[in-house]
């Protein structure tokens, strides 16, 4: 995990080396003040040298003034380094997650991958902004003032060689049983975001079906699960803070006892016993620190090796070396293709061997679970296929860039997505140097222009998240408009009209045949989308059962007479 996170640190290493050195400056300061005390009392004080006492008092207001400063630059270089690591941190994850094929995304789900990306990196980030202080501090305060208070009485220090041990073994059993804790606190963290996720987004359903009751009682559950873990991770935690007092308040005691024998012995003096315990409580502190940075620690691995597992997830889809140029025509060709989601799962496509020649239509029928809208999926390369051949053009399809195979499929899914903005910044997503005259002729093929003028401020009406201040059919079409601005050389439409009507589909289908130099597949559930089209392919539980033109599968397919007959007894009711 480190070798991964650690390369994040290289643009902000100047700022966590500046705010190192800033807290070892700044703890070397605070730990001159006892000597300087300790000589006040024992020369100032004794001799009744006033000089002598203001200027040593003198001498420690200068050195709590230069700790303050350095204290003040250290949070500003702490801040810098910590936020900077988060934002290329956050970065970096994203621009992975972009990478993604459909089978990466399969192994997170979305709101785990939302949470790596803001919770977890702000778990990091807070830990270097507020742990290098303690981190560096602790060890610095603690050794050099270890070293002096052995130098003033090595007979007392010998006090912290049973104190020290007694709270390292309690800091690690502590540490070591919370660390799962926080991993399982993470994850629950995700499903509570999952349910909300899945409540926000579903908000109308959840209404409609009046199941609102229901989505409280799952969200309670999930937030019960995530305050018991929280609950055990801290109550472990707080272990921390009663036995930390408890082993310094005897070392306290421990030192005052046997610091007082000596002063009665005349083996100590006043002086040194003053300094000796302002090291003593500088010890002390910094096992404190030091503890409440290891806690911070256990948390920060376990959102660490959250983020490492996104980052380390092997991209499943590479692209060649030198890949050749874009399509130019559009014809594919299955070649007895296979696909299964997982290695060790069914297959989901058995022996596919198809040919689309380019400018041509297909038509895609078959039952829910045909794996209509998976076949589809392999054109763009959205999944890659499990065995065979599947080319365009003539070339294997992994041969091509992505970029440029992608750019060349436009794809209007079963699911319409439209995003919060105008109806033209969402057209633009297809071509984003498109003119108003394109945009016309894109709209008026996928029939927008029908519902567009009756809209307050036309193009630039504003669409809510979703698009949910228009209907399915409108959503359906700008879908259809924006796909169209691509200009592909192949148009994928997944069952893409199954909200519009029949005379608004009729419209739709005379404006495509018109793009001659585009391939264009359909999915549809009703035979009069297909019926017109070059090629009809049917589908059944994944496999190819039957190809040719409307009439030549009325005659011999039964499965293609079936849909038909049942949808004509459908529309003569």
């Amino acid at each position: 995990m480190r070798e991964r996170l650690f390369p994040f640190m290289k643009h902000n290493g100047r700022y966590f080396i500046l705010a190192c050195i800033c807290v070892i400056a700044e703890t070397i300061f605070e730990l001159v003040i006892p000597l300087l005390m300790a000589d006040i009392i024992d020369v100032g004080i004794v001799n009744g040298d006033h000089s002598y006492i203001l200027w040593r008092g003198g001498c420690m207001i200068a050195c709590a003034l230069i700790s303050l400063l350095l204290g003040i630059l250290y949070a500003r270089y702490a801040a810098m380094a910590g936020q900077g690591f988060g934002a290329e941190l956050r970065a970096a994850l994203f621009d992975h997650i972009q990478s993604f094929s459909f089978t990466n995304m399969d192994h997170f789900s979305t709101a785990s991958l939302i949470t790596r990306l803001t919770g977890d990196i702000a778990i990091l980030q807070n830990a270097i902004a507020n742990g290098i202080r303690p981190l560096v501090r602790s060890p610095v305060m603690m050794l050099t003032a270890l070293v002096l208070t052995f130098s003033i009485n090595s007979r007392l220090a010998c006090v912290f060689l049973i104190s020290a041990p007694i709270l390292g073994c309690g800091l690690f059993i502590i540490v070591t049983k919370v660390g799962p804790l926080y991993r399982k606190m993470q994850y629950s963290i995700d499903q509570v975001n999952t349910v909300v996720q899945e409540n926000i987004h579903a908000i109308r359903f959840v209404k409609a079906y009046v199941c609102g009751k229901r989505e409280t009682e799952k969200f309670a559950e999930v937030n019960d699960s995530l305050q018991s873990v929280s609950l055990n991770a801290f109550r472990i935690s707080v272990w921390n803070m009663p036995l930390f007092q408890l082993i310094s308040y005897s070392t306290i005691v421990a030192l005052l006892w046997f610091g007082g024998n000596m002063i009665f012995a005349g083996t100590m003096s006043v002086g040194e016993l003053t300094g000796f315990l302002s090291y003593v409580l500088q010890i002390l502190n910094g096992f404190m620190m030091l503890s409440n940075v290891f806690l911070m620690l256990t948390r920060s691995i376990a959102s660490g090796e959250r983020v490492c597992e996104v980052l380390e997830e092997p991209i499943d889809m590479s692209e060649t070396a030198g890949a050749i140029q874009p399509i130019t025509a559009g014809a594919i060709s299955f070649h007895h293709v296979y696909f299964r989601y997982r290695p060790d799962a069914p297959e989901v496509l058995h022996d596919i061997d198809l040919s689309i020649p380019a400018g041509t239509t297909l038509g895609i029928l078959g039952g829910t679970g045909a794996a209509k809208t998976t076949l589809v999926q392999l054109i763009p390369r959205l999944y890659d296929v499990s065995e065979g051949l599947l080319t365009i053009d003539g070339c294997d399809i992994r041969e091509y860039e992505l970029a440029h195979l992608r750019d060349a499929v436009a794809m209007v899914l079963q699911k319409n997505t439209l995003f919060s903005g105008t109806i033209q910044e969402n057209l633009l997503w297809g071509n984003e140097h498109a003119d108003v005259e394109e945009i016309a002729r894109v709209c008026k093929i996928a029939c927008v222009d029908e519902f567009l003028d009756h809209l307050p401020n036309g193009l630039h009406t504003m669409l809510e998240q979703g698009g949910v201040n228009l209907s399915g059919g409108q959503r359906q079409r700008l879908c259809i408009a924006r796909a169209l601005l691509k200009r592909p050389k192949i148009l994928i439409l997944d069952d893409s009209t199954s909200a519009v009507d029949t005379a608004t589909e009729a419209k739709i289908k005379q404006g495509l045949a018109q793009l001659t130099d585009m391939t264009i597949i359909i999915i549809a559930q009703r035979v009069t989308s297909v019926m017109d089209l070059d090629q009809i392919a049917i589908l059944d539980e994944g496999k190819l059962h039957a190809l040719g033109t409307h009439e030549e599968l009325l005659k011999t397919d039964p499965i293609y007479q079936e849909i038909y007959r049942s949808q004509q007894e459908g529309a003569n009711l």
